[in-house]
């Protein structure tokens, strides 16, 4: 019995040591490709939020590896963990507009007047994210705007590709839209906004109800630091932050991939650009290139990439990068002309943050009101740091100020 307890005791300790020697190998190996640049404010924090998500995925892999769950799994069944409950200043509601689940947040003091109305779309890079990771972030909004919220619980990738996640929040937009008066909203002060891949989405609803006349017409788009187009991920700000947490380059490209496609082929001809024929890439320069970047944001160090051809092969696989629906940034003007007052957030050390400032300037070239907020400290993510009690970022917050601020101008 002695001789089995003490083989037991072994093969634990070389499970133990085995996991920690891997999650060490996992870190260490995260440090030396990744690069916290000297403009980032409170740069420790940064660090131990990112090591906190690489020990969240190794022990994912793990339990993918001995075949208890996938990685994508447990890192959701995680991000699910954070309830916060009742809040003494919000009437707080989960119910389905037209199968879709949302959340409602409804401040408790009386308006004399109908509230904004704010559809939220989440972030994750279409494959994470819930109703849960951006609770916290939907209370703020809501109280502190007077505004109701509708948080969006869209489906996500890989398991459910492209569009599952832009018809979820469509489908939720419209039915909300049409049903305003049940919650005390105005229908002419309804707006979209989201984070990241949710920025996305609200983009692609927004273009899209441009054009409904069965609908009021949407009062604003909020887009919080979006990825708009998978074109080229050679962009200045793809060359300078490619290693910045809390996303990567790489990342980003995979991301997108998951969901077009639910895998990550053809990952490495996305990342090099030669996934789309030289003459497409071409008829789209006018809205995705580096010449229309403001020189300012190259001086960190930028090199001009080299256009590549695709094989007939690879762009069968990823010709759906070129629908506006996926790549809002690749919307005709017609579109474009159409779209309401929108306020765009952008960091500095993010790898999406060209995708913003050229969706800035197609909006503003087409007369659509805008106001921009950069943060110059900021990198992908901070928003929903805001308030992480000892890892919050000032940045955060005051990003949120601003998007707050834009609100309740309208």
């Amino acid at each position: 019995m002695a001789v089995i307890y003490t083989l037991l005791v072994l093969i634990l300790a070389v499970f133990v040591a085995g996991f920690i020697l891997l999650v060490m190998g996992a870190i260490n190996f995260d440090f030396s490709n990744s690069e916290i640049p000297p403009g980032v404010n409170e740069p420790v924090k940064l660090r131990i939020i990112h090591v906190i998500l690489i020990c969240r995925a190794v022990v994912g892999k793990i339990l993918e590896n001995i075949g208890i769950c996938s990685r994508v799994s447990f890192v959701r069944y995680v991000q699910s963990r954070k309830t916060l409950g009742a809040d003494p200043k919000l009437f707080i509601k989960d119910l389905c507009f037209d199968k879709v689940p949302v959340r409602i947040y409804e401040p408790k003091v009386p308006s004399a007047s109908q509230r904004r109305g704010v559809l939220f779309f989440h972030g994750g890079g279409w494959v994470f994210g819930s109703l849960e990771t951006h609770d916290k972030l939907c209370r703020s909004i809501a109280k502190e705007s007077e505004s109701v919220v509708v948080s969006v619980g869209y489906r996500l990738a890989p398991e459910h590709k492209y569009p599952a996640a832009y018809e979820d929040c469509l489908n939720a937009t419209t039915h909300f839209m049409k049903n305003t008066k049940h919650y005390g909203v105005d229908p002419a002060r309804v707006i979209v906004c989201g984070d990241s891949a949710g920025g996305n989405l609200a983009a692609a609803v927004s273009q899209t109800l441009a054009g409904r006349a069965d609908l009021p017409k949407l009062r604003a788009q909020i887009l919080i630091y979006p990825g708009l187009q998978a074109l080229d991920f050679n962009l200045p700000s793809h060359q300078q932050n490619q290693a910045v947490p809390l996303l990567f380059r790489e990342h980003a490209a995979f991301y997108v991939l998951q969901y077009l496609n639910g895998d990550a082929s053809n990952l490495e001809e996305v990342l090099e650009g030669s996934h789309i024929p030289i003459d497409i890439k071409l008829n789209y320069r006018k809205w995705v290139s580096p010449e229309n970047i403001p020189e300012k944001f190259k001086v960190r160090g930028y090199k001009p990439h080299v256009l590549l051809d695709c094989t007939t092969e690879v762009y069968e696989t990823v010709k759906r990068f070129c629908e506006p629906n996926l790549c809002p940034l690749l919307a005709e003007d017609a579109v474009v002309n159409q779209l309401p007052e929108s306020f765009i957030l952008t960091c500095e050390y993010d790898v999406l943050r060209d995708d913003g400032l050229l969706y800035k300037k197609r909006l503003e070239d087409s007369g659509v009101p805008v106001t921009w907020y950069h943060l110059e400290d900021g990198f992908h993510g901070i928003i929903n740091s805001f308030s992480n009690d000892w890892l919050s970022f000032s940045s955060g917050k005051r990003g949120l100020d601003n998007i707050v601020k834009f609100l309740k101008s309208l």
